[in-house]
């Protein structure tokens, strides 16, 4: 892999690490629903008028309305979950559980797919778990109302990842493929379309919000813009250049990051429950997306 493909990747996971604490900023300012709603918003302008510029508004083949359906369930209700998380976790912790979308698509595969289920794979399965209840475990600064809550969000929000796999390869691969960047601007569409009731009712139900706070509106600018719709990019840049495989692991990466931010700009503590439970999922992704042998390497991949 050449310098400037390591140098992407960890631009990419420094990103998508940052993601999780600009939810940290615009969740408490603007509410759950308002910022997930307000990150697609901004993700599909900017992928849009991306599209716009290269002429690629259309050509979907008839599977328009394939992506808008999958936008819901790998955009539109996992960025939800993530920010309903940001009200009780630190940004570490909402990462290193981001990291388990691999293994619930090893079980959903398994469970709903008819996915072969290897000894390897479930044994992964089965250590990620464990490392999921170590980072589960209360401690002296998050209690368990914080914890179960939190953990609950983002392990759904991995379950859509995991099952929005599977729903991409039936109604976009197996149909005849269509281009990513396409596939990602009718999903944040979709997702867009399916939050707007939730933020309208939001504005008009919820908790008095003040629109007119800077900090927070530039850290969603950075969430929808630069973390969403510039991360895809780079990512469908990484995978057309070192394939979906080398791809992959900017899974690993994008915890330490999130880590990182949360301590350097909000000062979180870095719990030794999350340390241990990450070395955890860490292994346990390694198991299951990592071939285990010559015969099972991606050719091409660089």
């Amino acid at each position: 892999m050449r310098v400037i493909d390591c140098g992407r990747l960890l631009l990419l996971a420094a990103l998508w690490g940052a993601s999780f604490l600009f939810m940290r900023i615009t969740t408490p300012a603007f509410g759950a629903v308002n910022s997930a709603f307000l990150r697609v918003l901004f993700a599909a302008v900017a992928l849009g008028l991306l599209a716009g510029a290269r002429g690629k508004w259309g050509g979907y083949e008839g599977k328009f309305i394939a992506t808008l359906k999958l936008g819901v369930i790998n955009s539109g209700l996992p960025f939800l979950m993530y920010c309903l998380a940001a009200q009780w976790l630190p940004a570490g912790y909402s990462a290193t559980l981001n990291a388990t979308a691999p293994m619930m698509g090893v079980l959903i595969g398994a469970l709903c797919f008819a996915e072969p289920l290897t000894l390897r794979k479930g044994a992964g399965a089965a250590l990620g778990a464990i490392g999921v209840a170590v980072i589960a475990r209360p401690t002296t600064g998050l209690g368990a109302a914080q914890l179960l809550p939190g953990v609950g969000a983002c392990l759904t929000a991995t379950a859509c990842y995991g099952l929005a796999g599977f729903l991409t390869r039936r109604w976009i691969q197996q149909r005849g493929g269509l281009e990513a960047e396409r596939v990602a601007l009718g999903s944040q569409i979709g997702a867009t379309l399916f939050l707007c009731p939730f933020f309208l009712w939001s504005c008009g139900h919820g908790l008095a919000v003040d629109w007119g706070q800077g900090l927070p509106w530039m850290a969603m600018l950075m969430l929808g813009v630069v973390c969403t719709a510039a991360g895809y990019i780079l990512y469908f840049r990484l995978i057309a250049d070192i394939g979906p495989l080398r791809s992959l692991s900017v899974t690993f990466l994008i915890p330490p990051f999130a880590v990182l931010w949360g301590y350097l700009f909000l000062g979180e503590i870095v719990e030794s429950g999350l340390i241990l439970g990450a070395l955890l999922v860490c292994v346990a992704l390694w198991m299951m997306v990592v071939p285990s042998g010559r015969k099972e390497r991606v050719p091409g991949g660089a």
